[in-house]
């Protein structure tokens, strides 16, 4: 049973951001592998401002082209509707992988707006990653209310060294770079430089199929 750490977005587009911040977890944690999963239809996301579904999947691909341990899924785009977690877990599960799911941790506090929260959490184990310049509490209200809510027991663990805790939900300090995909959309418009933002052959498709030129509706 390989142990699997599921990654999903909108990667509009995906970055070195992201990239480093699933190989750190994947080394923090001790997975064998971290699978990309592009959103078709995120239902939290205008997809007025999304490039298409197949665009951000092949972004996706380019990026993580050579990575032994990387991979992408197309699942949601293969799927009808918006794409909710809760259905992709399950789907994921029927192969028998152990599954750990990696959020923000602004994503969990906002977890009990999701579509079966307790079920995701039954599904997948949490890995929450905290966002730099923010403080996370695990402590607080707000976060313990989510974990009673769903139903995990063994409170929140620091995860480091390699070793994946037994039980509750992993806290890991993932490297992070100041990026974000709506800075490289911007950097797009305004025909300045995505070097040393996103893997050269993602700035490229990008380019060749001019994406991110026009405003979001």
């Amino acid at each position: 049973m390989a142990r699997v750490a599921v990654l999903g977005g909108s990667f509009n587009p995906i970055h070195y951001g992201h990239l480093l911040l699933a190989d750190d977890v994947l080394e923090r944690l001790g997975l064998d592998r971290v699978l990309f999963v592009p959103a078709a239809a995120p239902p939290h996301k205008p997809a007025a401002q999304l490039a298409p579904a197949p665009d951000r999947l092949e972004m996706v691909r380019l990026a993580i082209e050579g990575h032994p341990r990387f991979a992408v899924s197309d699942l949601e785009l293969r799927r009808p509707g918006l794409s909710y977690t809760v259905d992709t877990l399950q789907a994921l599960a029927a192969g028998g992988d152990a599954l750990w799911l990696v959020i923000g941790s602004e994503t969990f506090l906002d977890l009990l707006s999701w579509r079966e929260p307790r079920r995701v959490a039954s599904l997948a184990r949490l890995v929450v990653i905290p966002r730099a310049g923010s403080a996370f509490d695990p402590e607080s209200a707000a976060a313990q209310k989510v974990l009673r809510e769903i139903g995990v027991e063994g409170g929140f663990v620091h995860a480091e060294g390699g070793v994946p805790p037994a039980r509750g939900v992993a806290i890991v300090h993932a490297a992070s770079l100041p990026l974000s995909a709506s800075e490289l959309r911007q950097r797009v418009r305004e025909g300045r430089s995505l070097a040393f933002r996103m893997p050269p052959a993602v700035i490229d498709y990008v380019r060749t199929r001019g994406l991110y030129r026009a405003e979001p509706a």
